[in-house]
């Protein structure tokens, strides 16, 4: 079979056929090189690294890991013998017994008690009082890594004059006639959104410590306590829309049916404000109605990548600023550095050059104008050195419309202004990398939970990831934040539920946070 040299040759022998067989060389080279490109693409994704981060040669001073191993007998590592002794005192309990709030627990599970004291006894008529039984309650609690039945022990007492019997209430629970206590439901929900557990492993878990559970229990809790979750979410994207310069991105999710054996393919989208606080909010497309619905008239700077909706949403309003992401034109030229290793290198120093400015910048600790003059000096001449590179490049003839570069040259210049916009204000950043860092929890999310059962679930997963995120990056303990929140939210007044979001909670409750019964036992005992 002739190979495209041997065409170009006999071309040359028939004038007539000449200009086609050339034109059909061309378009084989060109399909050739895309599918080599497509090939490369997938080996990538399976083989391959994933990091951005260029190839650095090795330190010659740097010793092998197993240098020195070979030929030595492994050494004997000493062994501890570890024994337990079980806890003593315990109820003997049989597994099937049901407590009268359809709690079933094995006999092997902790069991611990909370005696109830009524005010009535502790008065000055305590003497007017008789104890005459005890009343009985249970509620499953947890412990970091196990699980507790706590033992509600309440006395009835019978007033002597009136014969009446008194009984001091349950302590209120998250959800009227829940069987949980608040760590439970704050442990599922740190288990699964902020540590991708899935339900049915944490059910398997409680299984096999003993307690016996429907899973559509665990979802019932996990639903309603998110819902009580939605108003302080709803509160932190007010506050996000009113920050001066706003980061947006888009993630895929699968949520909800689309036809049998088919699921839907919806978007979060993740806006991030100046204070460290961010929000998932969910449509079923990728359209830019969505953008509209969320930001609305919102002013400032927006900060994006280079996805068309972003651009369309700023166009229509004059008092949206749209700044655009580096990093992500840097990924443009590093598809192109097979085919094009010298010119994509002289791409990527010279956006390296912009990176080590913001790292001295940061070492500087440089702010505001400072920060704006810094950068007028030092960024902006690379800047410009960097798009009269592109120009320069793009009038090059060896360059054909599928190279790989063409595409890279051609997605900066169209972006030349956005791409500047960080020269001018120094709040806004070179690139998205903040927000990319924080939105990971949905992807990592995709590996353990594949998919949301409908698209109800999947706006739940963003209200209870929009807290869980926010509070890492607020320095705030998930935990201790779901604890207090789950229990406080029926108290707080309605018209300050901006006081429940991460940032302020830090504030205001972090210092004296509410605790569940547990953690008020535990710590009880411990001071005795």
């Amino acid at each position: 079979m002739p190979n495209a040299i041997d065409i170009d040759q006999s071309a040359r022998g028939r004038p007539g056929n000449s200009a086609a067989l050339i034109a059909e060389n061309r378009q084989l080279r060109d399909t050739i090189q895309s599918l080599e490109q497509q090939l490369d693409w997938f080996k990538r994704q399976l083989f391959g690294q994933k990091s951005e981060k260029r190839l650095i040669e090795a330190n010659p001073d740097q010793g092998s890991l197993f240098e020195g191993l070979v030929g030595q007998p492994a050494k004997a590592e000493p062994t501890d013998t570890i024994t337990y002794q079980r806890r003593q005192g315990k109820k003997p309990r049989s597994e099937a017994d049901v407590t009268a709030e359809g709690l079933r627990f094995s006999a092997d599970v902790p069991l611990e008690s909370i005696a109830l004291t009524p005010a009535q006894l502790r008065g000055p008529e305590a003497d007017q009082y008789d104890t005459i039984g005890e009343k009985r309650s249970y509620r499953l609690a947890q412990r970091p890594g196990s699980y507790v039945v706590l033992e509600y022990i309440r006395p009835i007492i019978k007033h002597k004059a009136s014969e009446a019997l008194i009984s001091p209430p349950m302590p209120s629970a998250v959800f009227p006639g829940c069987i949980a206590d608040v760590s439970v439901l704050a442990g599922i929900l740190v288990d699964k959104f902020a540590y991708h557990l899935p339900l049915y492993r944490q059910h398997q878990r409680l299984a096999d410590a003993g307690i016996t559970l429907s899973r559509s229990t665990l979802t019932n809790w996990v639903k309603r306590s998110i819902a009580l979750l939605e108003p302080i979410v709803d509160a932190q994207l007010q506050h996000i829309l009113q920050s001066r310069v706003l980061a947006v991105d888009e993630t895929p999710i699968k949520a909800g049916m689309q036809g049998k054996g088919k699921l839907h393919q919806g978007w979060f989208w993740p806006v991030f404000g100046e204070d460290e606080e961010i929000v998932f909010t969910y449509s079923p497309t990728r359209a830019t109605q969505h953008l509209e619905s969320v930001l609305g008239d919102s002013a400032g700077t927006l900060l994006s990548d280079g996805y068309s909706a972003y651009d369309c949403y700023a166009k229509q309003r004059d008092q949206v600023t749209q700044a655009q992401c580096w990093v992500h034109t840097r990924r443009e030229f590093l598809k192109a550095e097979q085919l094009e290793p010298e010119a994509t290198a002289e791409a990527l120093e010279l956006i390296a050059a912009l990176y080590v400015i913001e790292q001295q910048m940061r070492d500087k600790d440089l702010t505001g104008a400072q920060k704006r003059d810094y950068r007028a000096l030092h960024s902006l001449p690379v800047v410009d050195r960097f798009f009269a590179w592109c120009h320069e490049q793009r009038q090059r003839l060896d360059l054909t419309p599928s190279n790989p570069l063409t595409k890279a040259l051609a997605y900066a210049t169209k972006r030349e202004a956005p791409l500047r916009v960080f020269l001018s204000d120094p709040e806004v950043p070179p690139d998205t990398n903040h927000l990319e860092r924080a939105l990971r929890v949905i992807p990592m999310g995709r590996r353990n939970w594949l998919f949301c059962w409908s698209e109800v679930g999947a706006k739940q997963v963003g209200v209870i990831q929009s807290l869980l995120t926010t509070c890492r990056m607020q320095g705030v303990d998930p935990y201790v934040y779901l604890v207090d929140v789950l229990q406080r939210v029926s108290l707080h007044p309605n018209r300050d539920v901006i006081a429940l979001t991460p940032r302020l909670w830090k504030e205001r409750f972090a210092k004296a946070p509410l605790r569940s019964d547990l953690a008020l036992k535990q710590s009880d005992s411990e001071t005795q």
